[in-house]
């Protein structure tokens, strides 16, 4: 068990949390969620012991071992991948490298080896002689490949460093695991994997994520961060969110009665105050008013973006032929004949492992990225926007998000545009604000700011949901639901892409698979093919 005692941090004169006391119980895996800038990160650091707070502790168990996703992608760049997930249990690591330097020594001791046999009792007793193969059993559930295992950290791109380094937060079945946005920048494989790995978890857990499909999977709590103070709910977030919708309509009904309780003694003691016969009526009514007081109903601190894409024009039937693309990157054919067919009502995900070739199909299909080879052609009655993933170069600028927003607008007022802006949340003085100090949100709001206002009939998304909170993720993910033209996206958000598509694509080293279905169907089927795939080999390696 894990828990927070009075726990209160300051940040100059604000409280981030004041006097939280909170338990965290084994066997329960807790969302902790809140609003952007509510303090989950920070928390959870303070729950570390990363971050001391300025009043109040933290306790733990006695002998109980915390492991927590570290945020650092270059820590353990001069270590193996293996090794840096094994040194997710610390010391069992240091008994390792102790050992090995002990049966090194040319000068092997008395006291040396009964050192060595103390250290090997203890390696025992820590399932050390499993370390290896449960370090690479959790790779490998992850998509970190064996061929990997022995690479130096610093060789490995970033995608598969976060791999690493959440397997090293799993590693050795820890007591209490703290997970900071553990589905960042997993494929929706990856993300599967990790959902089965701690339903099945007996331990403590603590997570923050803003995927709403994930917290829905894994947690048995919610607790929720609103004007630092952390409120705990039993269920998972659906249930949190349903339960906490409902708190508020009973709060706000009860208070309509008390309201309409209070107008009608009023009036009677207004008519009937100066009547001797009724004043003592009037005196009992407004001894009972006095009792009577409205529930405080605080409107919660998250702030949710008003997002609303709307066509100018509406699109035709002719949208989007793709025929034969071919594309090759330092090398590696990313895209391999590639062809399909869009109609106007398509909404359609991109799924898989293969970011880099949704990525790059993307490019091409908004005019940034020249194919090899094959050929698309857009509906004369079609427009595009298009939201990049990497968004760097949108962003190194020091112009202000007015002005950078003005060019994509049809009226060029500034008061026009700052509309556009202020329903992303950048209210008053925000547009004035340079492009090259805005965080990774306040990006991503703009970038879907100019979406709205170049008002096309077709969205080209790559993965719109990172760097957003939970709120302007829900908002997104409505306004898409509702968009009368077509999209193609990308999206590790399980509910984003179940809510959104009506039809799949994933490309493959076999081609493109191309279905009309949903999102949860694509992958019942996807399971079923695997399955035979599977079974196709063990009777080969039978016969």
């Amino acid at each position: 068990m894990i828990s927070a005692n009075n726990v209160t941090l300051r940040i100059g004169k604000k409280a981030l949390f004041e006097e939280v006391n909170i338990k965290f119980t084994e066997g329960n895996c807790y969302g902790l969620i809140g609003a952007n800038g509510a303090g989950k990160s920070t928390f959870l650091k303070i729950l570390s012991g990363q971050l001391e707070p300025s009043k109040g502790d933290v306790s733990i168990t006695p002998g109980q071992r915390l492991s927590f996703l570290q945020q650092d992608h270059f820590k353990y760049d001069e270590y193996t991948v293996l090794d840096t997930v094994i040194m997710g249990n610390l010391r069992l690591y240091e008994i390792m490298k102790e050992k090995d330097a002990i049966y090194m020594k040319e000068d092997f001791t008395e006291e040396d080896g009964i050192k060595a046999a103390e250290l090997e009792g203890e390696f025992a007793s820590m399932n050390g002689w499993e370390a290896e193969s449960d370090a690479a059993t959790l790779l490998n559930g992850l998509g970190v490949d064996t061929e990997y295992h022995y690479n130096l950290m610093k060789d490995l791109d970033g995608n598969l460093k976060v791999k690493v380094l959440l397997a090293q937060a799993l590693f050795g079945n820890p007591d209490i695991l703290l997970l900071d946005e553990p589905t960042n920048h997993l494929d929706l494989d990856a993300i599967a994997w990790l959902e089965e790995f701690l339903i099945n978890f007996d331990n403590t857990v603590i997570v923050v994520s803003h995927d709403r499909y994930f917290l829905n999977k894994v947690c048995t709590h919610i607790a929720d961060i609103d004007y630092a103070k952390i409120q705990l709910y039993a269920g998972n977030y659906d249930f949190w969110y349903e339960s906490s919708q409902l708190m508020i309509k009973q709060m706000k009904e009860a208070n309509k009665k008390k309201e309409e309780k209070i107008k009608e003694l009023q009036e009677f003691i207004q008519r009937f105050s100066a009547n001797a016969s009724k004043s003592k009526q009037a005196t009992s009514r407004k001894r009972a008013l006095e009792k009577i007081q409205l529930d405080e109903i605080r409107p919660s601190s998250r702030k949710y973006p008003y997002i609303d894409f709307r066509p100018e024009r509406e699109i035709g039937n002719e949208v989007l032929v793709v025929e034969n693309l071919c594309k090759t990157i330092d090398g590696v054919k990313v895209l391999d004949n590639i062809s399909f067919i869009l109609g106007r009502e398509d909404k359609v995900a991109f799924v898989g492992s293969n970011e880099l070739a949704k990525t790059t199909l993307f490019q091409i299909l908004a005019g940034e990225m020249e194919p090899d080879s094959g050929s698309y052609k857009w509906g004369i009655t079609t427009s595009q926007a298009y939201f990049a993933k990497d968004n760097t170069y949108i962003f190194n600028s020091d112009s202000t998000i007015t002005d950078w927003l003005t060019q994509y607008s049809a009226i060029k007022d500034p008061t026009y545009v700052r509309g556009f802006l202020g329903r992303m949340l950048f209210a008053g003085e925000d547009g004035m604000k340079k492009l090259n100090v805005l965080s990774g949100g306040e990006r991503v709001r703009c970038q879907l700011s100019m979406m709205m206002i170049q008002a096309t009939n077709v969205l080209i998304v790559d993965e719109p949901t990172n760097h957003l909170d939970m709120e302007s993720i829900t908002s997104l993910n409505n306004a898409l639901i509702k968009f009368p033209g077509v999209i193609l996206f990308s999206c590790h958000d399980h509910q984003f892409v179940q809510t959104t598509a009506n039809r799949i694509m994933e490309i493959t080293p076999n081609g493109l698979i191309d279905k009309i279905t949903t999102y949860d169907e694509y992958l019942e089927s996807d399971v079923e093919i695997r399955k035979r795939q599977l079974n196709t080999v063990n009777v080969e390696q039978e016969d």
